[in-house]
């Protein structure tokens, strides 16, 4: 097999340019390569946990599923497309370590069972598969940032994968072994809930679904164009903002993040944690730490496009009532159906392999926003189903 085939996706031209622009510009999209693999980790009735206050361990764990698939990439120098939804997570994995990527997530399935009673679905299906089904899965990759370029998915073939894999007769096949360890190096949980910055009120999560795939490019387009106009550009809406951010040491949270990272709390591990927290407050001070935290912001993962429209922002509820106003009228012309939850705080948790240029945030609505919306725009899907019978 060629190596090229698994460097396809870092071997996408990133492009910079408005998204509402590039969405539309479908000869900057390639098909995914056949070879390929989807694999989606979800946790079992997350909106029941996410009601009875284990929010925070339900982003924690979609979390570490992603962590644990970047460690095993960036140790085979490859470049994979991630897609973090709040209890769970999406990644279209190549040949050369979709093995590697099936046992340590089948480890982290039986970890996070045994210390946190959640139970993560951890499965796999070929893009061949998608495609022989009739579903497309087309990739770009953007950048409004510097360091920081985000995959872009247009097509029905991640929601095929997500229908096949969250159904109770799938099994997964041919992975029964599990890996000796999973490897959850740079995985961090240290801020506290985050306020909106300054002048803004309230932090929405959005999931915006297409009625018609075929007119998936034009109507997210639409929406992004009426989030710039209302909200202001990307950089305006970002809920997370340096002031806002308050560094947390209590032996509480980071037990917690140990417990996810090593199976159990050693106590010696929790001390030198919490130094090293400690640390990290004279850290932030110095124009290392100043530029860290800066980046931190620019590298916040607040939106993503996977075949939806899936957003965290922050505003006015005055912004919201406009933006709802729009997303109605296309709503009632039959181009989307949406649904947000607005919290007052939003909450990161992060992956941090290097300080000076290599972390990611992982963003959601405090109280379980994604899941909150998810679990809205299933019900408006139930509905439209039951009409249209």
């Amino acid at each position: 097999m060629p190596d090229s085939e698994d460097h396809f996706y870092s071997n996408l031209p990133i492009h910079k340019m408005p998204l509402h622009q590039l969405l539309i510009k479908d000869q900057l999209f390639e098909n995914v390569i056949a070879s390929w693999c989807v694999i989606i980790t979800d946790i079992k009735r997350s909106t029941a946990a996410v009601n009875s206050g284990l929010h925070e361990n339900v982003n924690l764990i979609a979390t570490g599923s992603i962590v644990a698939v970047l460690n095993i990439a960036f140790k085979a120098n490859i470049s994979v497309p991630f897609f973090f939804g709040g209890d769970g997570a999406t990644f279209i994995v190549p040949p050369g370590i979709v093995d590697d990527v099936m046992k340590s997530l089948l480890k982290y399935k039986e970890n996070t069972l045994l210390n946190f009673n959640l139970d993560l679905r951890a499965g796999i299906i070929p893009v061949a598969e998608i495609y022989k089904k009739g579903h497309t899965l087309k990739i770009c990759r953007f950048s409004s940032a510097e360091t920081f370029s985000i995959p872009i998915v247009l097509g029905d073939g991640l929601a095929y994968a997500e229908q096949i894999i969250k159904g109770e007769n799938y099994l997964l096949a041919d992975h029964h072994t599990l890996s000796d360890e999973i490897d959850l190096s740079g995985m961090q949980c240290r801020w506290d809930k985050i306020e909106p910055p300054e002048n803004s009120e309230e932090v929405v999560t959005l999931v915006v679904i297409a009625s018609e795939i075929a007119q998936q490019a034009a109507v997210f387009s639409k929406v992004i164009l009426h989030l710039d106009q209302i909200y202001g550009s990307p950089e305006k809406r970002q809920p997370i903002s340096v002031p806002k951010l308050i560094f947390r040491t209590s032996f509480n949270s980071l037990g917690k993040e140990m417990k996810h990272r090593l199976g159990k709390i050693k106590f010696l591990e929790l001390i030198k944690s919490w130094f090293i927290n400690v640390y990290g407050y004279i850290y932030f001070r110095t124009d290392s730490g100043k530029k860290y935290l800066k980046q931190l912001v620019e590298m916040s993962d607040t939106l993503v496009v996977d075949g939806r429209i899936n957003t965290v922002i922050t505003g006015t509820a005055k912004q919201r009532l406009a933006l709802e106003q729009a997303l109605n009228q296309l709503e009632k012309n039959n181009e989307i159906l949406y649904a947000f939850y607005v919290s007052g705080e939003s909450v990161m948790s992060c992956y941090v392999r290097d300080l000076e240029d290599d972390h990611i945030h992982f963003v959601d609505g405090a109280d379980g926003g994604y899941t909150q919306a998810a679990g809205i725009l299933k019900q408006k899907i139930r509905d439209k189903f039951n009409v249209l019978r």
